[in-house]
């Protein structure tokens, strides 16, 4: 009998459902000495789970060509939660700010401050591993037979293998590249410390992450926490994306 009130009804519902919607994107940006397609078993779980999953290739050539590369995937990503790893917490710190983004996830990543460098927070809490070192033009990487102990610990010696002799070079003038506006200042953060960690010191993991309020969780394993433990980091991905409205 009384129509507009019911399509008001109807409208408001329907409102109240998109607002309360979660984030249903997300976009995963690998580090330095590795490729996309480390994300695997993380992107299969979150697709099982109803997830658009991107996968950012980073050229690894300079800091602001993967900023680049990482924002061309946002600018058709809609919104969404942006996930880093090691050298990958750099570029999301920076590509964060991007309007797409509602939170960020660092995995065993930099996590910097306005003005910091990756070479410098390295040096002021040293890691484990002293295997990095020069491969010709200007180019750094991990020396092969050390690869699994410092990289890779936890995942199967075939695996880890086969990922040092595919790890993909990073520009080693990249780690004097500061971050102008940290995202994380503005927006929700989530961060994974992994407790053996040899490529980037746990302490330093968890001074960034305490030091950027973001709800951190902390798992026994390597730098590669996600091909160990892909259950554990999707699901805080997960629970980021939930919160994000």
């Amino acid at each position: 009998m009384k129509p507009l009130p019911l399509a008001l009804a109807v409208l408001g519902i329907a409102f109240a459902s998109l607002c309360h919607g979660a984030v249903k994107n997300v976009v995963l940006v690998h580090g330095a000495f590795a490729d996309g397609s480390g994300w695997r078993p993380v992107a299969e779980i979150l697709q099982r789970d109803g997830y658009t999953v991107y996968v950012v290739q980073n050229p690894l050539t300079s800091f602001d060509a993967d900023v680049a590369a990482t924002r061309i995937v946002l600018d058709r990503a809609g919104p969404c939660v942006l996930v880093g790893h090691s050298w990958g917490g750099m570029i999301i710190t920076e590509a964060g700010n991007h309007a797409s983004v509602r939170s960020l996830v660092y995995i065993n990543a930099f996590q910097p401050d306005a003005g910091e460098t990756a070479g410098a927070l390295q040096n002021k809490t040293p890691p484990a591993a002293t295997s990095i070192g020069p491969v010709g033009g200007g180019f750094v990487a991990i020396k092969q037979d050390a690869f699994h102990q410092d990289f890779a610990a936890d995942v199967p010696k075939p695996l880890a293998q086969y990922m040092s002799i595919s790890q993909v070079p990073i520009a080693g003038s990249s780690f004097d590249a500061k971050v102008t506006a940290p995202a994380w200042s503005k927006k929700p953060s989530y961060a994974v410390v992994s407790t053996e960690d040899r490529m980037i010191n746990p302490e330093l993991e968890r001074f960034m992450s305490h030091r950027a309020k973001s709800e951190t969780i902390e798992l026994t394993g390597s730098h590669v926490i996600f091909l160990s433990h892909p259950k554990e980091v999707a699901a805080l991905i997960e629970k980021a994306a939930k919160a994000a409205q």
